[in-house]
């Protein structure tokens, strides 16, 4: 009997709600999707029948009915997690339960050289899939995050030296299979919500704070991506007082006021012409650490903002300025404090990216396994 819109509509309601998480209750599903209880039980019913979740009742001492949690069960087989930043690619291996394999990364310009990147992380997919001694036919999902604005009605990214690239074509075709992209901020925040800190939160924001500054907003369990896929983008945002000239054309965009190769710049003037080492590898330097808190509390101001208009539980902060530590969360913590209305203020907390680098990588293979869960 063939299945109605209405089902196939809450089915993906589910599916989607359930690849973004762990594990949830019916009242979870409720909540995230909008759907009444008994759509909820109905589309449970039919997710069961096709084999595609796992229900689990806790055990516990006691009368009355024991709470369920449900999962996607992920198929055998292994997935591809591909990480494209502004002058890397990362390709790794691993189970559809998150864990990893095998890992191979290069060094390259990814803004300026599109067709070399994808070439690359097809060439460290192959190398990847032979040190975990696996073979092709055994991946079951693939998904790459890229730091740049993706139009979801036209995929092509809208930048310049990726414009008229089809990422999502090319690499189907480079390795022979289905490929899901987004993002790299929003696979940074699908990474930090299924394996790192905000796990168990269903509304927080995430900001990648490198090359460049993007946020992946997830609110009410479910990634925001606005109308046409591109929310996120507050590396744009003008700071009030600055003139510092952006890529994009604008003077006074956070990125150009706050990214890491500015922050570099400022600690290799403080540091007298020092080499400077990684970020993680400046702790107890006060120096330093001014430095970084002053970059977040600009930062922060932006922030504020957001966290007026959303209102989320968490802001998570990840990439290379993020792996900073405290220095970035007191200044970001600062400026929400001083410039966010106090309830909504109060309400958040402000903590490192539990992956550190590896988020988007994690937010990848998060991605590929839930692709994997849901087609096989």
């Amino acid at each position: 009997m063939a299945v109605s819109a209405r089902r196939l509509r809450t089915r993906e309601l589910l599916l989607a709600a359930l690849g973004d998480a762990d594990a949830l209750t019916r009242a979870d599903l409720s909540e995230q999707t909008g759907l009444s209880a008994s759509a909820v039980s109905d589309g449970i019913t039919l997710l069961q029948a096709e084999g595609l979740i796992a229900v689990e009742r806790a055990t516990r001492a006691g009368r009355g009915r024991h709470p369920e949690t449900l999962r996607l069960r992920r198929p055998d087989g292994i997935v591809v997690g591909l990480d494209f930043g502004h002058a890397h690619v990362t390709a790794a291996v691993a189970t559809t339960a998150g864990d990893i394999l095998a890992e191979q990364s290069r060094n390259l310009d990814v803004d300026a050289q599109p067709v070399r990147a994808l070439d690359a992380a097809a060439a460290l997919t192959r190398r990847a899939l032979t040190a975990a001694k696996a073979s092709a036919a055994q991946v079951v999902g693939v998904a790459a995050g890229l730091p740049r604005p993706l139009d979801r009605r036209t995929q092509p990214i809208e930048a310049s030296g990726w414009t008229n690239v089809d990422p999502a074509g090319e690499l189907s075709r480079r390795l022979g299979q289905r490929v899901v992209i987004g993002n790299d901020a929003d696979m940074g925040a699908r990474g930090e919500r299924v394996f790192g800190a905000a796990r168990g939160r269903d509304d927080f924001v995430y900001v990648k704070v490198s090359h460049g500054i993007g946020a992946g907003l997830v609110l009410n369990g479910q990634s925001y991506r606005g109308s046409v896929g591109i929310a996120g983008e507050i590396g744009h945002t003008q700071v009030p007082g600055a003139v510092d000239w952006c890529h994009c054309g604008s003077r006074g965009c956070l990125e150009a006021v706050v990214s890491i190769s500015t922050v570099r710049r400022q600690l290799a003037h403080v540091r007298a012409g020092a080499d400077v080492p990684p970020l993680t590898e400046l702790a107890g330097d006060e120096a330093a650490a001014r430095v970084i808190t002053d970059a977040g509390r600009t930062l922060g101001r932006v922030l504020a903002d957001l966290v007026n208009c959303l209102n989320p539980a968490a802001v998570v902060l990840g990439g290379e300025l993020g792996v900073s530590g405290a220095p970035l969360v007191a200044g970001v913590r600062e400026s929400i404090d001083r410039y966010a209305e106090p309830a909504s203020a109060r309400a958040v907390d402000v903590v490192p990216a539990q992956l550190g680098l590896r988020s988007e990588l994690f937010g990848a293979i998060a991605a590929a396994a839930q692709q994997a869960s849901t087609h096989h």
